[in-house]
């Protein structure tokens, strides 16, 4: 097959999509198809790049002012429509509903060429950066879930990763999509260290002390992943425990994260990382940590929570969101109301205090993650393409 997946972000810039793009691109490819991927560039001007049977267009976009190291596509149609013209792509995979989306849709239709379109986030995402009237956030949910469900009668297809998320979108707009779930690399984010001394090498390269329990966290640093929440059930916890708090990750809201901490008196047991790549020290800070914690609402699968899992951890998370189907609480880990500091700061000083029981349920973590092997996600979303095309 000739695929095409149209994507905002895209390897080497970071999102739950973009990793999931790149997943299902290389996937394809090593299978034999031909892929030809549509994303924003990560530099000044348009380019374009070829790896074997991928084919990456990046075309001209405009600096994201909500995420670090992001740049948007915002009408691109004469970009696309070129694109799409020669080779003519057997079906097109859509990772972005809104604008791209619609000037997508708008093409796809007149060219009669097969859509597929993948939800990366339902509305509570939007309604985090929705602007205020009269000091209150304008409700615009009931909004985008109306689009959300027009728009996905535009496809020939819906895609959710989870069974939670295909019923709420369900209730919310009487549309049943199908669920698949993205999967992760389980040969990469693994309990087994890469080296015996994997961990003593992590710790001096970051500058953490021997032997203390880690904390950890992974993330966009940006609003609507509430990670002051987690510095500040942290600092809780760490009151009455030599832990230390690991965030790795980058975004807009990181110097003030950080001075977050120092206001906290945990500056010096605080480390941030910035951004860590999954082929690089990624998986091996996931085993060097004791347990991993998120206060984060708005996910609709949770990548880093599965990898968390996978290697091993522990996780303390809210309930809210796609999270609840990954964690079992008292099993794999601990779920908490949404936005209670002091719950995640118990649960978090729980685990540090039972560290047998903490080893126990991140063994269970990592027994659950095997339901979500990426080779299986490929091989489902691969069906579904045939399936569409007529085989």
């Amino acid at each position: 097959m000739r695929i095409l997946h149209i994507s905002q972000s895209y390897p080497p810039m970071v999102s739950g999509a973009a990793l999931a793009v790149a997943h299902l691109a290389e996937g394809a490819a090593a299978e034999g198809h031909d892929v030809t991927v549509i994303a924003a560039s990560d530099r000044e001007v348009g380019y374009v790049e070829e790896t074997g049977r991928i084919r990456v267009c990046r075309l001209p976009a405009r600096d994201n002012p909500a995420r670090v190291g992001q740049r948007y596509l915002l009408w691109p149609q004469r970009h696309i429509q070129a694109l799409v013209t020669s080779p003519r792509p057997d079906i097109v995979h859509l990772h972005e509903p809104l604008l791209l989306g619609l000037c997508t849709v708008r093409i796809m239709r007149r060219l009669q060429i097969p859509l597929v379109v993948t939800l990366h986030q339902l509305p509570w995402f939007v309604t985090k950066y929705a602007p205020s009237f009269g000091g209150q956030p304008l409700n615009v949910e009931w909004l985008v879930w109306r689009y959300g469900g027009w728009f996905m009668r535009q496809c020939e297809a819906a895609i959710v990763p989870l069974p939670l998320v295909s019923n709420l979108v369900h209730h919310y707009t009487g549309y049943l999509p199908h669920t698949i779930s993205y999967g992760i690399d389980l040969k990469r984010f693994r309990t087994e260290v890469a080296a015996l001394t994997e961990g003593a090498q992590l710790r001096r390269k970051y500058g953490l002390p021997a032997g203390k329990p880690i904390i950890l966290h992974v993330g966009r640093l940006d609003r609507d992943k509430d990670v002051d929440q987690v510095i500040r059930a942290a600092a809780e916890a760490m009151a009455t425990t030599d832990a230390i708090l690991l965030v790795v990750g980058d975004g807009r809201e990181r110097e003030a994260l950080v001075q977050l901490s120092e206001a906290l008196a945990i500056g010096d047991r605080a480390f941030f990382t910035g951004f860590v790549d999954n082929d690089g020290d990624l998986p091996g800070l996931y085993r060097l940590a004791t347990l991993f914690v998120t206060a984060s609402e708005i996910e609709t699968f949770g990548i880093v929570v599965l990898e968390a899992m996978a290697s091993g951890c522990p996780v303390v998370a809210v309930n809210a969101g796609a999270v609840p189907h990954l964690v079992l609480t008292g099993y794999s880990g601990f779920l908490v109301p949404p936005g209670d500091v002091a719950a995640i700061a118990d649960r978090v000083a729980w685990l540090l205090a039972h560290p047998e029981a903490a080893r126990r349920m991140g063994q269970n973590a990592a027994g659950l993650s095997q339901e979500y092997d990426g080779a299986r996600s490929l091989e489902r979303h691969l069906d579904l393409y045939r399936a569409i095309c007529g085989g």
